[in-house]
């Protein structure tokens, strides 16, 4: 099949073809096409002139005349070509090429007769030959290990694919567009750090030549960005990429989109009613219609504490203890690994007793203190701190705190991660002096939190793989 391609690629050469021309002015999409013209009646025609341009995904010849399908990233348009205003010669050629190809067409519209909008084409060019045959046209492309390996195909073959994606692009569009109405400032933060923190994760390491040093990917953005409150930018926000060197599941890809704000003068419960606001917002926006409940307002709010002890028995807070809590989880027939550390424990029994019953938008509220070396220390109970992750779908997608600005109680949140980390916590926080310094300049009262964009479109494209929702994920 590849060398009957490649054979009609020299024939073009031949008859003086530019197989792979360098531009084509002028094109519209098949959408505005549509949009314009879809009113007219069964067998109208019009003298309305367009130029499109996509990839010849359908053909059907009746001898002296042709139909042929275009695709574009808007959608389809049928053209037809007829033999007696081509010529013989381009007839011949255009109704020759091969499914895939890329073509431009030049045409006036109307409406066949079985009601089908059409340009009747008047000229065309080939403006790319495919020289491998396009996935199967009547079954799509099916095999997931190839949708995700080489998602040009999915995106050629699967309509809802490239509808999928589109979606993601306005999720997107739309969240940076309420952050900038809000006054908020998007900025740019290093990818490469010399020290990667903002989150209890494992990095990747990489060697910078010229320095003679390691550097890190970052896992967050947290630290720069507050550092940028400190700087008197007072509302900041990044979306862009995160690392983590961590394994693969329907949640987690090693790299992800993270969109992280903050804003000085506001606290955890400030931010809570932004983000209800801005979810909200972003399902209008993209005419959500799916069955999480992100309009209805206020979103439920649970402590930590209680929403453990509703889904297993277990008070965490009466058990502060490891050894504890692993005993008393037992006696709820809860088992648990007695060599990880309590926060661990205690993360592990929110993820998988708690985590998966939350279906409609729910704020996991007031954590404790050894679980958030960045936030403040909550107002009303001591050991806690004033942070909340919020729950949809069965899944955590979005994490904030009331920041922690007290320089000194930051360095011992350090120093206890530190001691984490002796006890063979690879994910604990490593020690930022940088970021101890920054805060001794004075950090106003801050409220920051972290959105990750993946689940927030797997929530609202109904999706329940990440790999689903990112262009080319990590595979094995």
């Amino acid at each position: 099949m590849e060398d009957d391609r490649r054979g009609k690629l020299e024939r073009l050469r031949e008859q003086g073809v530019d197989p792979f021309p360098h531009s084509y002015a002028g094109v519209v999409a098949s959408s505005e096409v549509h949009a314009e013209h879809d009113a007219l009646e069964a067998g109208d025609e019009t003298n309305a002139a367009y130029r499109v341009a996509g990839r010849l995904t359908g053909r059907r010849e009746f001898g002296k005349a042709a139909f042929l399908d275009v695709t574009d990233r808007a959608g389809k348009i049928q053209v037809q070509a007829r033999r007696d205003v081509l010529g013989d010669e381009s007839f011949a050629t255009l109704t020759g090429l091969d499914l895939g190809d890329m073509i431009g067409v030049d045409g006036t519209v109307f409406k066949s007769r079985r009601g089908e909008l059409t340009l009747k084409a008047t000229g065309w060019a080939l403006l790319a030959k495919s020289l491998r045959q396009p996935p199967e046209k009547f079954h799509g492309l099916e095999d997931t290990e190839t949708r995700y390996r080489r998602r040009e195909l999915d995106l050629m073959a699967n309509e809802d694919a490239r509808e999928l994606f589109i979606l993601r692009s306005r999720v997107v569009a739309a969240t940076r567009r309420w952050l900038d109405e809000r006054g908020f400032l998007e900025v740019e933060t290093p990818v490469l750090q010399p020290l990667y923190g903002g989150a209890l994760a494992r990095p990747f390491t990489t060697h910078h030549n010229a320095l003679g040093r390691d550097l890190y990917l970052r896992i967050a953005t947290e630290l720069y960005l507050k550092r940028l409150i400190v700087g008197g930018l007072e509302r900041v926000y990044e979306l862009g990429k995160d690392f983590r060197n961590e394994g693969l599941s329907p949640k987690h890809n090693p790299e992800f989109t993270m969109l992280e704000f903050y804003e000085a003068y506001a606290d955890y419960n400030d931010i809570a009613a932004e983000l209800e606001q801005l979810v909200a917002f972003v399902a209008k926006e993209i005419d959500y219609a799916g069955e999480v409940d992100f309009q209805t307002t206020p979103w439920r709010r649970v402590t930590l504490k209680d929403a453990i002890e509703e889904h297993t028995g277990i008070d965490v807070l009466a058990h502060r203890e490891r050894d504890a809590l692993v005993a008393a989880a037992k006696q709820r027939g809860v088992e648990l690994d007695p060599t990880e550390t309590w926060p661990r424990l205690v993360d592990e029994l929110l993820s998988k007793h708690v985590e998966p019953q939350l279906r409609d938008p729910t704020f996991i509220l007031d954590y404790p203190v050894e679980l958030s070396p960045f936030a403040k220390d909550h107002r009303e109970h001591e050991g806690l701190v004033e942070r909340f992750e919020c729950f949809a779908g069965g899944m955590e997608f979005a994490n904030a705190f009331t920041e922690l600005n007290d320089p000194d109680e930051q360095r011992a949140r350090f120093e206890e991660q530190t001691r984490q980390t002796a006890e063979g916590d690879e994910e604990a926080q490593p020690y930022d002096e940088d970021f101890v310094r920054a805060l001794e300049q004075g950090m106003p009262p801050t409220g920051g939190i972290g959105v990750g964009i993946d689940r927030l479109v797997m929530l609202l494209s109904g999706r329940t793989s990440i790999r689903e929702v990112v262009l080319f994920p990590a595979m094995r």
